[in-house]
């Protein structure tokens, strides 16, 4: 247990010699970011994701094989915006590869700007979610979101990928002392599950209750504190800005 919050504790405020930095924390936030976008996708706009693509590409099977409540084009769609978000954060990454400080930056005041059109959008219209509104809404996360799993993808901290739990859960579990592994970063593996799980519950609550444009606010928000911190803590020379080996 000491262990466990020890691991917790370094990831939340990392030392000043971590090797990354300042990355954990900023890290969690976006991860606490795919659990509210994700509960707007899929609640808001007609059972879809535009974070998690392997729901997606399931959603996608089922509705091929015509599964009520699923559309094949939402899916398509998300899955493209998600590959060309994916694509840009790419080049971005290759742009900016000796300094991740400034790859996190640009990635999320970009993101920021895909996520306030669709905050835009839905205060505009207020009413329910039209099929203009939803395609909006389904291309500018998509791109935002493959966007941000490249950087993440880029940035190479470990068990933070922001977007998939899948291989963490599965570490968590395949690595414990029960399983005889040495159990590495179990506190970081459980942070980003209940960032996950609390950005989730949060935008569920929120988007249930009607406050889409609000909990799109909210991601916004949480984008430029984002990107914000790590354009302030970027300007220096630290080891955490340089790729890792």
């Amino acid at each position: 247990m000491r262990r466990l919050l020890t691991d917790a504790a370094r990831t939340l405020a990392p030392p000043r010699e971590d090797r990354h930095g300042p990355l954990p924390p900023l890290m969690l936030t976006l991860t606490v970011v795919t659990g509210l976008v994700d509960a707007v996708s899929y609640l808001a706009l007609g059972h879809v994701f535009v974070a998690n693509m392997t729901g997606n590409v399931v959603f996608l099977g089922f509705a091929l094989a015509g599964a009520p409540g699923l559309s094949v084009l939402a899916s398509v769609v998300a899955l493209v915006s998600f590959l060309l978000g994916a694509l840009a954060g790419g080049r971005l990454g290759t742009r900016f590869a000796a300094h991740r400080g400034h790859v996190l930056r640009a990635a999320t005041a970009v993101e920021a700007a895909l996520v306030a059109v669709t905050v835009v959008v839905t205060a505009v219209t207020g009413g329910p979610v039209t099929t203009g509104v939803r395609y909006t809404l389904i291309v500018c996360l998509g791109l935002g979101l493959g966007l941000q799993n490249a950087v993440a993808r880029h940035l190479k901290v470990p068990d933070l990928t922001t977007t998939v739990l899948t291989l963490t859960l599965t570490g968590l579990a395949a690595d414990s002392t029960p399983a005889g592994g040495a159990a590495p970063g179990p506190g970081r593996r459980i942070l980003s599950v209940l960032a996950m799980l609390f950005g989730a519950l949060v935008g569920a609550v929120l988007v249930l209750h009607g406050h889409l444009a609000l909990t799109l606010g909210l991601v916004l928000l949480l984008l430029l504190l984002v990107s914000v911190v790590t354009h302030r803590l970027s300007d220096t020379d630290a080891d955490w800005i340089r790729p890792p080996s």
